[in-house]
């Protein structure tokens, strides 16, 4: 894959999670392993004016290129390419129901067994800090560890992939999971999975799909 191939699939990602309502406007970022660093969205962009072009490739180190300042939440996509060799590409979303439940500041519990499909037994909610800081970079890894997704705290959600279709698909999924979870507690207090009804899960989803 070439890199105007990379800067064609992250705005394609961008444009297909506002179809799929997971972000409005300019909220929300995408980037993709490219190299020794990664591509990624551009601050205050919505993705009706984005193109390829506008995608900013960044070194590991903070640097840039081009005249595009990157999303302020180009840490934690730095972060995690660093910590996690497996993600090929980061999506991070304000979707309304994980972000209602973001402002909870509570993990979500094992109420479905699809919860699995993120890495364990319940998607975590990473602590508050302030858009596009280190802390919030930090709490997101602790979120994250074991994990293909996690909540942020009055935020939203974070999500990745081995490529640009997975981390879209996850992202999507966990919305899908987050507006299941959130209507139940509009009914009731949903019956929770067992640690051994979840950790049999968890062994299936090891060869879950097309591996």
């Amino acid at each position: 894959m070439t890199q105007i191939d990379l800067r064609e699939g992250i705005v394609e990602t961008v444009r297909a999670l506002t179809a799929h309502n997971l972000n409005r406007g300019t909220a929300g970022n995408v980037s993709a392993r490219w190299n020794e660093g990664f591509l990624v969205t551009p601050t205050g962009l919505g993705c009706d004016e984005m193109q390829p072009g506008d995608v900013v490739p960044m070194a590991m180190d903070g640097n840039w290129e081009g005249a595009r300042k990157p999303s302020s939440e180009w840490r934690f996509h730095r972060d995690i390419y660093a910590a996690r060799p497996e993600a090929g590409a980061v999506v991070h979303t304000h979707a309304p129901f994980a972000t209602a439940l973001a402002c909870l500041r509570a993990d979500i519990p094992p109420f479905h067994y699809m919860i699995a499909r993120f890495g364990g037994a319940t998607v975590r909610c990473a602590a508050y800090a302030t858009f596009g800081t280190q802390a919030l970079s930090d709490a997101a890894l602790a979120a994250l560890e074991g994990r293909c997704a996690c909540l942020l705290a009055n935020h939203g959600m974070l999500a990745f992939g081995r490529d640009l279709r997975q981390a879209l698909d996850l992202a999507v999924e966990f919305e899908s999971l987050c507006e299941q979870y959130w209507r139940a507690l509009q009914i009731g207090r949903p019956v929770l999975l067992s640690d051994a009804e979840m950790e049999t899960v968890l062994e299936k989803f090891r060869t879950y799909g097309q591996q």
